[in-house]
């Protein structure tokens, strides 16, 4: 197999453990590029990248930072170069997979490194912490957690297997074909479309006009890390188009929402110029997890139970017109085509005649507010649709279909 697997690893510390998972990985026919991570003392042996070349990624000197001894302000040091070592090492082509071992601080350095490699390298990551919430490691990567069992301390007969499963995996992982953001023959072009629960017939019947079309499209289900991940793909430039049908993560990150995508929802395909249909689906809701976790601000608000731990919140008029406001904001930068449509039936399952959420004037301080800041030549659309209604979710769909038609860079 002719494939390299990076190894990220303190030898000064963990010199014993790293040179059996590089013994492991060569003898399943790969090569091994090791990076020593260790600053404190000398290497158990020679490594192919020395920790001087990290620390030099970082802007530091490494004796400087071995004469501090100060084992906070050489791990954030290193953290700092590592990414940029990494991500320089795989771009000129020397190695195909990566992994590393250790506790809490080791996992912090190794992931930081692995979350700057795009997403389809595989990233494997053997912790003591793999068992707990991870989710600040991983960010919206695409690592491998495996956890240790053990502390990576030594060998002995657990970990010596937990060890050598982990160069199997590694092994495993890079054989399969390489992934990245051009298209190859025969493949499909990308659309990157977001869902819920709540906009789930909506998503279906789109998905199946798209993907009539010739395209495949990927759903994100808008919880946060979703919204998080759909935006990272676009920037790097996997998607030819984007059907933002589902933009609840907005809400979330203006009232406290457990499923805040960060305040750079939207910001991704505007700045790429990606070709996009966007509607304020979902924004009537905010989410939380038990009715215990909610913060006494919110008594006396509109709830529903969507599931033993779920919460969800209604928003208010006043809620509703900042988010007219942000989604203005965010469209109006964008350097390609973009499309509003807005479903006055509701903006969710729950925002229907009859239903728990349903406020008109809630949903149309949005409209309002949105009219008044959106940049005139964006397209904007009411119709009096739920955002579920098949006949809404299939205008949608081919109002991206020629979006995509008909934009020059695609």
């Amino acid at each position: 197999m002719d494939r390299t697997i990076a190894i990220i690893g303190a030898l000064d510390t963990k010199g014993e453990e790293f040179a059996f998972l590089k013994n492991e990985i060569e003898k399943r026919g790969c090569q091994t590029l090791v990076i020593n991570v260790g600053i404190l003392g000398e290497p158990a042996f020679a490594p192919d990248i020395g920790a001087e070349a990290v620390a030099q990624a970082a802007g530091a000197v490494l004796s400087d930072l071995a004469a501090k001894r100060d084992r906070g302000w050489a791990l954030n040091t290193i953290s700092r170069g590592i990414p940029v070592m990494l991500k320089r090492l795989y771009n000129e082509g020397r190695f195909d997979g990566v992994i590393s071992m250790g506790g809490g601080g080791g996992t912090a350095i190794g992931c930081t490194a692995m979350r700057a490699l795009p997403v389809g390298v595989p990233k494997l990551m053997v912790s003591t912490v793999a068992a707990s919430d991870v989710s600040p490691h991983i960010g919206t990567s695409d690592i491998t957690m495996m956890p240790s069992i053990v502390d990576v301390s030594g060998l002995n007969r657990i970990s010596r297997k937990i060890f050598a499963n982990a160069a199997g995996a590694i092994c495993g992982m890079v054989s399969g074909k390489k992934m990245d953001g051009t298209l190859e023959v025969g493949e499909k072009p990308l659309i990157a479309a977001s869902m819920f629960g709540n906009t789930t017939r909506a998503a279906d019947t789109a998905r199946a006009v798209l993907e009539s079309c010739g395209y495949e499209v990927l759903c994100f289900s808008a919880t946060g890390i979703g919204g998080k991940t759909m935006e990272m793909l676009i920037e790097q430039g996997y998607f030819h188009g984007v059907l933002d049908i589902t933009t609840s993560e907005i809400a979330d990150e203006i009232c406290g929402g457990v499923h805040s995508a960060g305040p750079d929802r939207l910001g991704a395909a505007a700045r790429a110029g990606v070709p996009q249909v966007v509607t304020p689906a979902c924004i009537d809701m905010c989410n939380f997890f038990g009715r215990e976790t909610i913060p006494a601000k919110y008594e006396g608000r509109i709830f529903y139970n969507w599931n033993p731990n779920v919460t969800l919140m209604r928003t208010t008029p006043e809620e509703n017109a900042r988010m007219g406001e942000i989604f203005a904001e965010k469209l109006n930068v964008a350097r390609g085509p973009v499309s509003v449509f807005i479903p006055m039936g509701g903006f969710s399952e729950m925002d229907a005649p009859g239903k728990p959420f349903w406020w008109p004037e809630a949903d149309q301080a949005f409209v309002d507010s949105l009219k008044v800041g959106l940049r005139a030549d964006i397209a904007l659309t009411i119709t009096e649709n739920n955002v579920n209604d098949a006949e809404f979710a299939e205008t949608l769909a081919r109002t991206l279909l020629e979006m995509i038609g008909g934009h020059e860079a695609y």
